[in-house]
């Protein structure tokens, strides 16, 4: 093989992967949540459960929808700071994050490591990885996402930090020890209305996380 065409192959393979590589700074990602059966039969009400997530340059916005109750959490990645919305029938109330809670709670996943596996899946017309996380506690889950959309923003998600690419699926644990599975059902790449972020003024009963434990 000649210099000249090993050159022009390397170039072409670079710029075959940049041009299906791209970094998005807008989306809008909508999730389905399927539960565990033991949840799905003591609670039939906590079916059709979703997530949506927000993304816009460093700030992101998660909500999760129970039907019974409904959380929106607020996230700043440049100030380091999350602001959480809680809407349980018609009970409004606000809770501040400091940036010291946030850096607290980003170490609960900093240390996850990623393992990428063999197998990979269509989801929401992405082809994605299939990976293995190990937590710092030792917990594992599998989750599968695609490197052909990765986040400007990292944080968007405290979970996925250190992953090259957007999850698109994975596995969060249940207080009793079992797996609730999310899945991408819709990826849209379309600007998000700065608005969409900010904390509410009003309409909230702005409570500490310990104030919200005791009135439960």
């Amino acid at each position: 093989m000649s210099h000249r065409f090993l050159t022009t192959f390397l170039c072409l393979w670079i710029s075959a992967s940049a041009m299906a590589q791209r970094t998005i700074s807008d989306a809008k990602i909508t999730y389905r949540m399927d539960l565990p059966p033991e949840m799905a039969q003591t609670d039939a009400m906590l079916q059709n459960s979703s997530l949506i997530i927000y993304m816009r340059s460093y700030l992101s916005r998660v909500e999760i929808n129970f039907n019974i109750v409904n959380y929106v959490y607020l996230i700043n990645s440049r100030e380091r700071t999350m602001t959480t919305l809680i809407d349980q029938h018609g009970s409004k109330y606000l809770i501040r994050n400091s940036k010291e809670q946030f850096e607290k709670d980003m170490k609960q996943y900093e240390g996850t490591k990623f393992v990428d596996q063999q197998e990979t899946k269509e989801i929401a017309g992405y082809t994605c990885k299939k990976a293995q996380a190990t937590m710092p506690d030792g917990k594992t889950y599998v989750l599968y996402y695609t490197p052909d959309l990765v986040p400007e923003n990292r944080l968007y998600n405290q979970r996925f930090t250190n992953l090259k690419g957007l999850v698109l699926e994975y596995e969060i644990y249940t207080k009793t020890g079992s797996k609730i599975t999310v899945t991408a059902t819709k990826v849209e790449l379309i600007p998000v209305p700065a608005s969409y972020f900010d904390v509410p003024r009003s309409g909230y009963k702005e409570v500490s996380q310990q104030e919200l434990k005791n009135m439960n």
